[in-house]
């Protein structure tokens, strides 16, 4: 009979951990991008080309960033009066203001850092996924 027992809580255990691994890939965001995506509106005239694409909110850029960073913490923020960037593993998201609020712009880091080097400089270190000199002592000389 205990082999049974644990038979039946073994099989509930599994179906519990299925149903919250389903729950959470339908629902849940897996990174800033998926954040951004799900919960600003999408601006396809504000895209920069294919490398950024735009999302707007109507609050103010301090206000997004806080949202964004409460969920997602960045490995490097920069904030200045144009906007505030803000650097992960693999996307940038930049939050620049616009009349009505905000304007959100998510992009790969390869094209990002290039684009907004003139503004954060040195202010975004790099972490793992970097191709641009990245790597350890001694790296690029």
């Amino acid at each position: 009979m205990t082999y049974r027992r644990w038979f039946v809580v073994g099989v509930a255990v599994a179906v519990v951990g299925v149903l919250v691994a389903v729950f959470a890939i339908f629902s849940g965001n897996f990174s800033p991008r998926g954040y951004v995506e799900d919960r600003y509106t999408r601006a396809t005239s504000r895209d920069i080309g294919r490398d950024a694409l735009a999302y707007t909110s109507t609050r103010p850029p301090s206000q997004v960033s806080k949202e964004i960073t409460d969920a997602w913490q960045p490995a490097d923020q920069y904030v200045d009066g144009s906007g505030v960037y803000l650097r992960y593993d693999d996307d940038s998201v930049v939050i620049l203001p616009i009349a009505a609020g905000s304007l959100i712009l998510l992009e790969r880091m390869t094209t990002a850092y290039p684009r907004y080097h003139h503004v954060v400089g040195h202010g975004w270190g790099w972490g793992r996924g970097s191709t641009v000199r990245g790597g350890g002592p001694g790296a690029g000389k």
